[in-house]
C-alpha cells in the first residue's frame, strides 16, 4: 500500500516457488537490490523480518530498478518464527562455519531441491541474514538444511542482494532450457554439408586450375587441411557465399592478367 505506480509487470510465476526471507535488514537500498536480484531470478514472494528501520522504506523503490512490486507486496514480521511458520522446508544461507549439525549444500544443490520441492507442492523459503554479521545460531536453528556458495577462500564477501542473486540465479537455471552454446546467425543459417561441399568443389576446382594443387604427393593432405578449416566451426550459409565471391573474384583477377 505505498502508492506507488510503474515497474516491471511482475507476479509470482509459480504457486510454490521459493519465498526470500530477509532476516533483520539494515539498509533500505539493500532490501530495494534484493528486490531486482530476485527479479532477475523469477522470485517474487519477499518477507521481511524485524527491519531496523521500519518497513516501508522510501529508498528501497528507485533502488530496485523497477522489482516494485515485490516490493509493494513485501510482508513484515516480527520473528524468524513467524515467517516461516506456513512453510515445509526452510534452507538458510551460511557465509562461514558454524558450530551446527546440518545438512549443507551449495547453491546449485539447493536450488535443486527447492525445486523438486515446488513439484511437490511444498512451500520453502530461503534464509538471508543481516549485512553485517549474517545469521546467528538461533536462526539457523529455524532450518532444516543450511547453504554455502563455493567461492573464494580467500575472499567470500557478498553483499545482501549479490547473495540473494546467487540463489536465485541457480534457481532459474534449475527450469532453464537456454543452450549453453549458440551461434547467433541473424538472417542466414549455419550451412548444410552439402553448402560446405559445393563450396570446396569450387575452391579445389580453381586451386587445381591456377596450379597451387600441382604437387601430386601433397595433394591429398593439402585438400584434408583445407577440409578440416572450414568443417572445424559452424560456417553459415552466408559466409560461404562470400567466400565462393572471394574465389571466383581471384579467379577473373588472374585471368585478367593473362
Amino acid at each position: 500500500m505505498t502508492g506507488r505506480d510503474g515497474g516491471a509487470d511482475l507476479e509470482p510465476i509459480g504457486e510454490f516457488d521459493p519465498v526470500v526471507i530477509l532476516v533483520r535488514p539494515q539498509l533500505a537500498e539493500n532490501i530495494g537490490t534484493t528486490a531486482r536480484a530476485m527479479a532477475n531470478g523469477g522470485l517474487f514472494h519477499l518477507r521481511i523480518v524485524a527491519p531496523r528501520d521500519g518497513w516501508p522504506q522510501e529508498r528501497a523503490w528507485p533502488a530496485s530498478s523497477g522489482a516494485h512490486r515485490i516490493l509493494d507486496n513485501a510482508q513484515v514480521f516480527e520473528t524468524v518464527d513467524d515467517a516461516v511458520a506456513d512453510l515445509h522446508r526452510v534452507f538458510a544461507t551460511c557465509p562461514r562455519p558454524r558450530h551446527v549439525v546440518k545438512p549443507v549444500m551449495t547453491a546449485r544443490g539447493a536450488a535443486a531441491e527447492l525445486r523438486v520441492a515446488s513439484t511437490r507442492g511444498l512451500r520453502t523459503g530461503i534464509l538471508f541474514g543481516p549485512e553485517r554479521a549474517g545469521l546467528d545460531v538461533e536462526d539457523m536453528a529455524r532450518a532444516d538444511t543450511l547453504v554455502r556458495y563455493p567461492l573464494n577462500p580467500k575472499f567470500m564477501s557478498l553483499n545482501l542482494a549479490q547473495a540473494v542473486l546467487v540463489m536465485a540465479y541457480e534457481w532459474y537455471l534449475t527450469e532453464d532450457m537456454t543452450p549453453p552454446r549458440d551461434l547467433m546467425t541473424n538472417e542466414t543459417h549455419v550451412a548444410t554439408k552439402g553448402e560446405l561441399e559445393n563450396f570446396m568443389s569450387h575452391l579445389l576446382r580453381e586451386l587445381d586450375d591456377c596450379g597451387f594443387l600441382r604437387n601430386e604427393q601433397k595433394k591429398p593432405g593439402m585438400i584434408r587441411n583445407l577440409r578440416h578449416f572450414f568443417t572445424r566451426g559452424e560456417v553459415t550459409e552466408q559466409e560461404l557465399r562470400t567466400l565462393h565471391g572471394v574465389v571466383s573474384e581471384l579467379v577473373s583477377a588472374r585471368k585478367a592478367k593473362r
